[in-house]
């Protein structure tokens, strides 16, 4: 992926003077001239990475709609919540973006949305966007309407070189157990590892991601209301990932965010690392597809997978947009078979599209083609995070990121850590159902 980046760097020069030329809302080609085409601006909300696909796509969409235009604009994903906050209180919002249901809530909150139901029942995408999907973005609006529509999933998997662990003797983890009596064959001194923590930026999400997939537990809250995040076996596997810390670890691990772990993997010096799917390229670049593999995350003591849902990603109309029409055309385009089935074929990822689903070049990817029959499986146990509270994102990156770290250094405890998370999701929780009593 980086180098499809890096080799159309030139081209996102070019977009980017296009675009600072040009205000952030919607406009027109030339005011008053009647055959003037319509343009409408788009913000990608993982720009840089991905924006060699979405130069492609905007170029065919263009050339089937001459009478729209598109300006892209990329926004670096560490910042895009912010951006899409500040654009909201100035009115400054683009025609359409990209949005994952982890800040959706949010943009809903603040009324910056447009929902896509009417347009979606009329739309020859009805009935053709897996269902799962649909659910998880209506289920983060309390009043249930689809104000995003998905283009892709994720599943966190655990990546590995598959050398090193036929070197060890070691087979790709099932079970917890199995994962933490794999990790330490895998360490060799002096500056082999086992395994890599996500210390730094994006690391409560894994950590959750890997607690409810060893505790088996189904939900973020009990009947009372009451978080799950400090249930005692979600206490138990963080005591666990924290004693591998600088023992089956490297020790900048405390502050890894997802480029710098990724960066450590593909050195080589690490055998196993947990993301999602969306790092296939780096990985494939890095030791060659042949080379690499992955697994869903391990089965617990419950013996049930259980796996805790990724943010959805699509794309939503903003209702500032004085082309809302050209904007919903855009995305109806852009979650069509034949565009969704590339932009994912591209990131590795699952597509929403379910006929895209069907294309040959999905089964030609083993680790996928697993990815999509976990989550197709109904006795796989899909636990939802609560996006629909405003407070989520900022709860687990702001305020609970740097506690993390404080857990690896061993100036907090695993259970001060969870009782702390708990406690804030709690409260958020309760502050949501008052609100939304119904």
């Amino acid at each position: 992926m980086r180098s499809i980046a890096k080799a159309t760097t030139a081209a996102v020069a070019v977009l980017t003077l296009s675009v600072a030329a040009t205000a952030c809302g919607s406009g027109s080609g030339e005011p008053g001239t009647s055959a003037a085409p319509t343009t409408i601006t788009f913000w990608d909300n993982n720009g840089g990475v991905r924006t060699p696909i979405y130069t492609e796509l905007i170029k065919r969409f263009e050339k089937a709609n001459p009478t729209i235009k598109v300006e892209y604009v990329g926004i670096p994903i560490a910042s895009v919540q912010q951006k899409y906050d500040t654009a909201v209180a100035g009115g400054d919002t683009p025609d359409v973006g990209g949005v994952t249901t982890s800040y959706l809530a949010g943009l809903v909150g603040q009324q910056a949305l447009e929902p896509a139901d009417g347009w979606l029942s009329s739309s020859g995408m009805s009935g053709k966007l897996l269902g799962s999907m649909l659910t998880s973005v209506k289920n983060t609006a309390a009043d249930g309407k689809t104000y995003m529509v998905p283009a892709t999933s994720n599943l966190d998997v655990v990546w590995y070189q598959k050398d090193k662990l036929s070197a060890a003797g070691v087979e790709a983890p099932k079970t917890w157990d199995e994962f933490f009596a794999a990790v330490p064959k895998l360490t060799k001194a002096p500056d082999q590892y086992g395994w890599t923590i996500r210390g730094g930026a994006g690391s409560i999400f894994q950590l959750l991601a890997e607690a409810y997939a060893y505790s088996g537990v189904p939900q973020f809250f009990d009947a009372s209301g009451k978080s799950t995040v400090n249930d005692p076996k979600n206490v138990e596997l963080v005591t666990k990932i924290a004693e591998l810390f600088k023992k089956d670890t490297p020790e900048a691990d405390v502050t890894n965010d997802f480029p710098k772990m990724v960066a450590q993997f593909t050195s080589g010096k690490v055998a196993m690392m947990h993301h999602n799917l969306g790092s296939y390229n780096d990985h494939v670049k890095a030791f060659g597809a042949d080379k690499v593999d992955a697994f869903p995350l391990p089965v617990g003591a419950s013996g049930k997978r259980t796996v805790v849902a990724n943010p959805v990603d699509g794309f939503a109309v903003f209702k500032n947009s004085e082309h809302k029409e050209a904007a919903w055309k855009f995305v109806e385009f852009l979650v069509s078979k034949e565009s969704n089935s590339y932009w994912n074929q591209q990131t590795g990822q699952i597509p929403a599209n379910t006929e895209a689903q069907g294309d040959s070049w999905l089964g030609e990817r083993p680790y996928l083609k697993n990815a999509a029959d976990v989550l197709a499986d109904p006795g796989t146990v899909v636990v939802a995070p609560p996006y629909h509270l405003p407070q989520f994102s900022s709860i687990t990156k702001a305020d609970t990121e740097p506690l993390f770290q404080k857990v690896l250094l061993k100036q907090m405890t695993p259970q001060e850590f969870l009782d702390t998370l708990a406690g804030k999701l709690t409260e958020a929780q309760a502050e949501w159902k008052k609100a939304n009593p119904n």
